[in-house]
């Protein structure tokens, strides 16, 4: 009704650095150096308000500034073309409401195109609802960054909605003249970071959600307010992902916060200006620095399957995140769970929102599962659905769901089109995904300039076929070979394999995990045309494996429990036992109240 969702450039979809910190760009370059150093991938680095001139010498505030503050940056654009030379994009904070004051550089030009002395040294008033400002506003003050590389803006409006022009939202309008305004040569996708100013606001993304407390709290209301925006369009949140200010630090509380944002709209770490609160991974212990590092490799892998997602965003209107409800609004239980999530059309997510239990030492969510089928995302693991599932977790542990037939694919650290794919295929259904590729950055695509890779899935009991279908499109948007590897979760060890490429056999790499009923095919090689055909096959029973990994489960929440190693093996040699008469677990001297219904919602969950 109020128009298309813009398709987000692919780099977007990356992991972001911002703070609100006076940072040098020496700091800034060993700050990248550093995530460098410790693997963990970048796509985008903001810098904040202190790029600018601060401390003015004039009844300016200092928020509002158009000049590179020197002493910090004595080379802006040798700095910004360092951030290109390493992958990053990078954005400059505005806060605009100031106006422009004697001491930017920028003054006497701006002063002489709206006919004022720049001799009088008067400040020259912020009213973008005159259009001859406006002009100035961007081809004065932006348009020269943008030519020494900066590649979008962060527009930090907090002063209200009145201008001088009655009834216009100057959010509105700045979000709106600086959306198009970056797409004026016809050939750079637009897109701005920005407050989200009403309904409409979708067409302008992508926003921020303000300045969180840093609390489990707001951790646990942000995967609602996320899915809910769906609501209004609004999908392309972008949190502070740890918290901006306030609150208590506090190890565990970050690393959920990083799983959360690795599963949301946009992961873009943050914090306000205070030393002590410091949103370096490495500035935390090693398991949490472990932890982190693993959700952020984890969110770049993802960006195939994200892009693919602002694809359908854009042609669809269908939001990356969407509450339960939407696909399935006659189920009561859809409305009853704001902490789960559908995350595009094959996952649902339920991120850890809450502490570990001192007693289990886990941590704990419960997931509705809709009817059918559903599988771990990580392990393969079979859940039942129609109903409730209590999970417990290590810090290491994300409840991520694929649904039967699931089809998802993974890259690499690169935000470009990858030359290797992991493909994660789960059974029990037939599927079929379209994965959407085009240049990542201009309005290309909108003159056809894209591919379309049809991955598609036939379960059919004891046969399972995999097939990877001939590019269609614009084949220069993707790689002249890529390598697959196909991981295919929940199945028994085929007893035939057949891999063709061209109705030709070809050999392939071939492993199987008992440990997680896994199969992976690797060194699959074809090119843009090709079409490739995997057949599994077994000769007297179903392909699909669906042990009873309770046993399992249980030994991984006894090793966490705080209770007496005595007691822990004790349970464990009398498991058969207790899942036959589950209210024997009241017996056992030591057992709390919460370690016995953690146990038994493993005894109840009937997975076999």
């Amino acid at each position: 009704m109020a128009g298309q969702v813009p398709l987000l450039p692919r780099w977007a979809l990356g992991n972001w650095w911002s703070r609100y910190w006076a940072y040098t760009q020496s700091e800034l370059k060993e700050l990248v150096t550093d995530f460098q150093q410790h693997d963990i991938p970048l796509s985008v680095c903001i810098v904040d308000m202190d790029w600018h001139i601060t401390n003015t010498g004039n009844d300016s505030s200092g928020w509002t500034g158009y000049t590179w503050n020197r002493d910090l940056f004595p080379d802006p654009r040798g700095f910004v073309a360092w951030l290109h030379e390493n992958g990053l994009k990078t954005a400059l904070n505005l806060h605009p409401a100031d106006g422009v004051h004697p001491h930017e550089a920028q003054y006497s030009a701006m002063a002489n195109a709206l006919n004022i002395d720049p001799s009088l040294d008067s400040p020259i008033d912020f009213d973008l609802g005159d259009p001859v400002f406006a002009r100035a506003y961007f081809e004065i003050l932006h348009h020269p960054h943008e030519a020494d590389g900066v590649d979008f803006w962060w527009i930090d409006w907090q002063q209200g909605t009145r201008s001088q022009l009655a009834g216009l939202d100057p959010l509105m309008w700045l979000n709106h003249l600086h959306f198009h305004d970056l797409a004026r040569d016809g050939s750079k996708r637009p897109f701005i970071f920005s407050r989200w100013f009403g309904l409409g606001n979708h067409r302008y993304p992508i926003g921020f959600s303000g300045d969180t407390v840093v609390s489990w709290e707001s951790l646990a209301f942000q995967p609602y307010f996320t899915a809910t925006a769906a609501n209004v369009g609004y999908g392309w949140w972008s949190h502070d992902i740890g918290g901006h200010m306030g609150g208590f630090e506090d190890a565990e509380l970050y690393a959920r916060w990083v799983q959360f944002g690795a599963f949301s709209p946009i992961l873009r770490l943050h914090s306000t200006n205070n030393p002590y609160q410091d949103r370096r991974p490495w500035r935390t212990d090693a398991e949490t620095l472990r932890v982190i590092g693993d959700a952020m490799r984890l969110r770049h892998a993802l960006i195939p399957y994200l892009y693919t997602m602002a694809w359908r965003n854009h042609t669809q209107a269908a939001p990356l995140i969407a509450p339960m409800y939407y696909d399935y609004p006659d189920e009561d239980d859809a409305y009853r769970c704001p902490q789960q999530y559908q995350f595009g059309t094959e996952l649902v997510a339920a991120p850890y929102v809450s502490p570990r239990d001192p007693d289990t030492r886990l941590s704990r969510q419960t997931v509705w599962l809709p009817q059918g089928n559903w599988f771990n995302f990580f392990t393969g693991e079979h859940y039942t659905g129609g109903r409730w599932h209590t999970l417990y977790g290590r810090l290491d542990d994300i409840p991520v769901f694929a649904k039967a037939g699931a089809i998802v694919p993974l890259g690499n650290q690169s935000v470009s089109n990858p030359d290797h794919l992991d493909i994660g295929i789960f059974p029990e259904a037939d599927n079929r995904f379209e994965l959407y590729e085009d240049d990542g950055e201009s309005l290309a695509y909108q003159h056809g300039r894209y591919a379309v890779t049809a991955f598609e899935y036939g379960w059919h009991g004891s046969e399972a076929i995999f097939i990877v279908n001939p590019v269609t499109g614009d084949v220069d948007c993707v790689p002249p070979k890529r390598s697959y590897r196909l991981i295919f979760r929940g199945i028994h060890q085929p007893d035939r394999i057949i891999v063709g490429i061209n109705d030709q056999p070809r050999e392939v790499t071939v492993k199987y995990d008992p440990a997680t009923d896994s199969l992976t095919i690797d060194d699959l090689t074809v090119g843009p045309l090709d079409y490739a055909e995997i057949v599994l096959m077994m000769d007297t029973r179903s392909l699909l494996a669906r042990r009873d990994r309770r046993a399992e489960r249980a030994r991984a929440l006894l090793r966490e429990f705080r209770i007496d190693n005595w007691l822990k093996l004790q349970i464990d040699r009398d498991w058969d036992k207790l899942v036959a008469a589950p209210e024997q677990l009241q017996s056992y001297q030591g057992l709390k109240d919460v370690h016995v219904t953690a146990l038994r919602s493993i005894i109840e969950s009937c997975e076999a």
